[in-house]
C-alpha cells in the first residue's frame, strides 16, 4: 500500500540535505559576527568603521607614506639638503629624470646626462649650463655617499639610489645648488617634528587644565575658563611677530626650533581643553565615578583611569586633527620669515623660495614640495575627518 506525501510536512531527506547545512553555516557566521560585534573594544569598534570610509583609507595611506618617507629622509636622499654649494654646476637646475635610451642608443641601466657650466658670448659672458648628450652618469641603488644617523643614533653612508659619477637630481636644485628632492623629505620630518612637538605640549596642558576644571568645578573652574578664554583671544601673529623681535640672531636652528614648537602648544591647548571640561562635567556625577570615590580613590586616579579612558577615541580624533593646524602654524611662520630658517629644512622655509615671480616663470620645479605639503594637510584632514565619523557611532557615516 502506497501513502501519498503530505506536502504540508517537511520531508526528512531533504531537511538533513546540503542546503541545510548551508544555512547553518550561514546562520553559525552571522552568530560570531554578533558576538564579535557585542564583545569588541571601542577601538576595534573604531577600526572598523573607519575601514569602510574609502577616502579615509586612501589618506591613511599617503599619510603613512609621507610619514615613513619623512622618518628614512637621509636614506631616501642621495645629498646632504644643508650643504649649498654642492653641485656649483647646476645652480637652478631642471629635474633631471632618468632614462634608459637616447639619442645614442639604450641601456640596461637609467642613466642622467651630464651638465657643463660656462660663459657665454652670446649671453654677454654669463653663466649658462648645458647639456651634455655624450656624458652618461649611471643611477645606482643602494649607494654609499654622505654620512648621516638614521633614527639620530644609527650611523649610516648609504642611500636608496646616486651616482658614482656626477649628480641626479630628480626634483632639480635650487639657486645655492641645493637638492630639492633631498631637501623635501627632509623638510617633511622637520615640520612633522614641530607638529608633534607642539601637539603633545598641547595634549598635556588640555588634560591637565580641562580635567582639573571638569572635575571640580566651583571657583577652580572659573579662574581656570578665565585663563583660557585669555589665551583665546591672544592673536597668533602678533604674538610671533613679538617673539622674533625679543629672539638674538645668533640663536642657532635647534633653539629656534624649540621655541617654535613650545610657543605653537603653548597657544594650542585651549580648544582640546573645552572639550575635555565639557565630558568631565557631564561624567563626573555618573554612578561608576561615585563608586570609585567610595572606594577611597583619589581624585587623579579617578581622573585617569576612569573619567579619561571613557572618552579616549574623541582625545585621538581632536589630536589627529590638531596636527594639520600646526604644521600649516609652523609653515606660515617660516613663511613670513618669523619660524624656522636656513639651514633647516622645513615646509614653511621651502615655500619662502616661491614668492617670486622670477621662479614662477623660469623655476617652476621650486612648487614640487608645494605638492608635498598640500598632500599632507589633506591626508592629516581626511584621516581626521574619517576617524571622527568613526568614533561617533550616530553620525551619517555609520548609518
Amino acid at each position: 500500500m502506497t501513502t501519498t506525501p503530505d506536502p504540508l510536512k517537511p520531508n526528512l531527506a531533504e531537511t538533513t540535505g546540503p542546503h541545510v547545512q548551508v544555512v547553518e553555516t550561514e546562520a553559525a557566521v552571522e552568530r560570531r559576527s554578533k558576538e564579535a560585534y557585542f564583545t569588541a573594544s571601542q577601538g576595534q569598534l573604531i577600526w572598523a568603521r573607519f575601514k569602510k570610509q574609502r577616502s579615509a583609507m586612501i589618506a591613511a595611506c599617503v599619510l603613512a607614506f609621507l610619514i615613513l618617507s619623512g622618518i628614512f629622509a637621509p636614506f631616501l636622499s642621495p645629498y646632504d639638503p644643508t650643504i649649498a654649494g654642492k653641485n656649483d654646476d647646476y645652480l637652478n637646475g631642471a629635474p633631471q629624470i632618468p632614462m634608459f635610451c637616447d639619442s645614442n642608443g639604450c641601456s640596461l641601466r637609467p642613466f642622467v646626462h651630464g651638465v657643463e657650466r660656462e660663459r657665454s658670448l652670446a649671453t654677454n659672458f654669463r653663466w649658462v649650463t648645458t647639456i651634455n648628450e655624450d656624458e652618461r652618469n649611471y643611477v645606482y641603488f643602494f649607494v654609499e655617499g654622505w654620512e648621516y644617523k638614521l633614527f639620530g643614533f644609527i650611523p649610516m653612508d648609504t642611500h636608496l639610489f646616486g651616482t658614482q659619477e656626477g649628480f641626479v637630481h630628480v626634483f632639480g636644485t635650487d639657486a645655492s645648488g641645493k637638492d630639492i628632492f633631498s631637501r623635501t623629505f627632509h623638510a617633511i620630518w622637520t615640520s612633522l617634528q614641530v607638529g608633534t612637538i607642539g601637539v603633545f605640549i598641547a595634549f598635556v596642558l588640555a588634560l591637565v587644565i580641562g580635567g582639573v576644571s571638569g572635575y571640580y568645578g566651583g571657583w577652580i573652574d572659573s579662574v581656570l575658563q578665565m585663563i583660557t578664554d585669555a589665551v583665546r583671544t591672544v592673536p597668533a601673529i602678533p604674538l610671533f611677530m613679538a617673539v622674533a623681535a625679543f629672539m638674538p640672531p645668533e640663536m642657532t636652528a635647534e633653539q629656534r626650533f624649540f621655541y617654535i614648537s613650545l610657543i605653537l602648544g603653548l597657544i594650542g591647548w585651549p580648544t582640546l581643553a573645552r572639550r575635555v571640561r565639557t565630558h568631565l562635567l557631564t561624567e563626573r556625577n555618573q554612578e561608576y565615578v561615585l563608586a570609585a570615590q567610595l572606594c577611597g580613590a583619589s581624585s587623579g586616579h579617578v581622573i585617569r583611569r576612569h573619567l579619561l579612558p571613557s572618552f579616549t577615541s574623541y582625545i585621538i580624533v581632536d589630536l589627529v586633527i590638531s596636527f594639520p593646524y600646526m604644521v600649516l602654524s609652523e609653515t606660515a611662520l617660516s613663511f613670513i620669515g618669523l619660524g624656522l630658517k636656513d639651514p633647516v629644512n622645513s615646509l614653511g622655509v621651502m615655500l619662502q623660495n616661491v614668492t617670486s615671480a622670477d621662479v614662477l616663470l623660469n623655476y617652476q620645479w621650486y612648487f614640487i614640495p608645494v605638492i608635498f605639503f598640500i598632500a599632507l594637510v589633506m591626508a592629516f584632514v581626511f584621516v581626521g575627518d574619517g576617524l571622527r565619523d568613526a568614533a561617533d557611532p550616530y553620525s551619517d557615516a555609520n548609518k
